[in-house]
């Protein structure tokens, strides 16, 4: 007999005469006595019109976890844009500065890279710390290369150039080869390794978070400097003008060596940020450089800001292409967004 019933002859003793969804077994009384559940009427029975299963249709999971993935999606793409955007930024001074197109850009990348795993391997300093030497470490290649390469074929006709500059990466990616082998290293127990930020539907990789805020800041720098300090003005006056800025007493040559640097101090930042969650290996900075070279087509020859806008398309082009297409489509859509770009715009999206 359960609780209200006062007619121990006729109760069915809790027998279970309903179930309902999401309630188990309801017991209820239907020949109790009137006084206490009146006349045939379920007592103890509690109400679904409140559940929230029962109101929530299908299609609204369907459609929540939809943008859920989407918002993924442009999440990681977003993060990975401001990157390309860094690694880009330093090509697009070179080139805008000094019209030389520098086939080494990507091998600039991958020293760096290569510089953090052997400063963690070896004295066990993190990537987080030790961006501020691969940076140095860079603009000193950088300066060197100007120096000795460079400096002889910048105002020779042709590709002299650039050819000079695609001899270089062959050099560095062999020599890489040489004294490290071909195999993948990772970084596997870094400050941020595995660690994550859950944002409702998103979960964002900490590594990736910190090499996204690390980009944005890096470039914002860059940029004040350029447009702030002496030298950047000194910069943006030989990039105009290189004649016009001798005489105004500015050194050119010394510009010129320096944006070289400043070009490899950018990719020495970026690499030892990538290397946290991305293999290191001699080919590893083959495929930024090629997307650096699209999106400093994209946002306009020595461009900051142009740069910084084409990376973010870029790293979400590539992301939504890599998911509604498949990975193997991604960079399909990035450099079909190039060639259209160009036959509409061969200036960039945000060149002059």
């Amino acid at each position: 007999m359960h609780e209200g019933c006062q007619n121990p002859a006729t109760c069915p003793m809790g027998r279970v005469l309903s179930r309902r969804p999401g309630w188990g077994a309801v017991p209820e009384c239907n020949t109790g006595n009137p006084a206490t559940t009146g006349k045939g009427t379920k007592t103890n029975v509690p109400s679904l019109r409140g559940d929230p299963r029962r109101r929530r249709s299908p299609l609204v999971h369907v459609a929540v976890g939809a943008v859920g993935v989407v918002l993924q999606v442009l999440t990681s793409g977003l993060m990975m844009g401001f990157v390309y955007a860094l690694v880009a930024v330093g090509l697009s001074i070179i080139w805008g500065v000094m019209d030389v197109i520098n086939f080494a850009h990507g091998e600039f990348l991958m020293v760096s890279m290569y510089s953090a795993f052997w400063l963690y391997t070896l004295l066990r300093l993190d990537p987080l710390f030790s961006w501020p030497i691969e940076m140095a470490i860079v603009f000193a290649l950088g300066y060197l290369t100007y120096k000795v390469i460079i400096r002889r074929v910048v105002d020779a006709p042709g590709l002299a150039a650039l050819l000079a500059t695609f001899g270089l990466s062959l050099v560095l990616r062999n020599l890489a080869q040489f004294l490290w082998t071909p195999n993948y290293r990772f970084l596997n127990e870094t400050l941020v390794t595995d660690k994550r930020l859950i944002l409702g539907p998103v979960v964002l990789g900490m590594p990736q978070i910190v090499a996204a805020i690390g980009s944005v800041v890096m470039t914002i720098l860059v940029f004040y400097f350029v447009q702030r300090t002496r030298m950047g003005r000194a910069i943006q006056a030989t990039s105009l003008d290189k004649d016009a800025a001798k005489l105004m007493g500015i050194d050119t040559e010394k510009v010129y060596a320096f944006t070289f640097g400043l070009g490899g101090a950018c990719v020495g930042v970026a690499g030892a940020l990538l290397s946290s969650f991305f293999p290191v290996h001699p080919e590893s900075g083959a495929l930024y450089s090629l997307l650096a070279f699209v999106i400093v087509a994209l946002g306009g020859f020595g461009n900051i800001k142009g740069a910084l806008q084409a990376g973010v398309i870029i790293g979400v082009a590539e992301a939504l292409g890599g998911f509604y297409l498949g990975t193997q489509f991604k960079y399909a859509v990035v450099f079909l967004i190039y060639l259209l770009v160009m036959q509409v715009r061969p200036s960039g999206l945000f060149g002059w």
